[in-house]
């Protein structure tokens, strides 16, 4: 009588489930990723809902938003969201005592596939007293159609974040990046914004060629007005239809001085960062 192997196809069945199962996971697709408010008066507290689809096939939990400052306060969808389903993260930013321009960027924080997601809330805040002036509506431009956004470049970065590590207040510093286009028509950056206003940014070409790579230096000067752990995000606007930004997180520990370091004690120069 012939014996049947049932084991190892009990074996062989269970670690095709495992392999599957590695394969499903939550995603989470944002209607915009950033929001402007434009003009609005000081003492407004301006609120706005920055609303996701989970596009993934298992359940989704935001773990935590963080703002990058104390003006913004952010809320968010804390029960599990499931495949199909909708959330919402809400953040609103004080304006009390805070004329002029503003870009305050809102970290998420999940179990879905892009486990950190940056939101963007910019606008400007008109003084108590001035004269608002009034804003002409801007027709906005059509959606680009099918056959366009498969023409369009596509940018990719090598990687989403680098740490400086420690670095002397007032310092700057750079680190190159890999800017690669994917797409079909050249690849431009045409802005680059931090809330800091202390990154720029040095492209090898000022395009980048379908198929092409460029190499991208990134200049961090921290304007921090007390030292401590730096962590900013930098936004790079391209003419890539289909995801027009990328986002790069700079990170340094910003101490007063590095002279009590043993390497200047031994009367060795001493390093921006270990």
């Amino acid at each position: 009588m012939k014996k049947t192997r049932v084991f190892p196809l009990l074996a062989l069945f269970a670690s095709l489930l495992v392999a599957t199962a590695g394969f499903a996971q939550g995603d989470l697709k944002f209607k915009t990723d950033l929001h402007d408010f434009g003009t609005i008066e000081e003492g407004v507290q301006a609120t706005y809902k920055f609303e996701f689809t989970n596009v993934g096939t298992e359940p989704v939990i935001v773990s935590n938003v963080q703002a990058s400052c104390g003006c913004t306060t952010p809320s968010w969808t804390k029960e599990p969201v499931l495949p199909g389903k909708k959330g919402e993260i809400t953040a609103s930013y004080n304006s009390n005592g805070r004329p002029n321009a503003f870009n305050k960027t809102i970290t998420v924080t999940s179990n879905a596939k892009t486990p950190s997601v940056v939101l963007t809330l910019k606008g400007v805040v008109n003084p108590k007293g001035a004269q608002v002036t009034p804003v002409v509506p801007v027709k906005s431009a059509p959606a680009p159609s099918p056959e366009e956004l498969k023409k369009s470049p596509v940018g990719v970065l090598n990687k989403t974040q680098h740490n400086f590590g420690k670095l002397e207040k007032g310092q700057s510093v750079t680190h190159k990046f890999t800017l690669m286009n994917t797409g079909l028509a050249d690849l431009k950056i045409e802005q680059i914004q931090s809330a800091c206003n202390c990154v720029s940014y040095q492209l090898a070409k000022p395009t980048v060629k379908a198929g092409e790579t460029a190499q991208l230096e990134l200049r961090y000067a921290p304007r921090k007005a007390n030292p401590g752990l730096g962590n900013e995000v930098v936004t790079l606007y391209t003419n890539d239809l289909n995801k027009p930004t990328l986002q790069v997180t700079l990170q340094a520990n910003v101490v007063e001085s590095l002279a009590s370091q043993s390497a200047l004690k031994e009367q060795k120069p001493a390093v921006p960062f270990k």
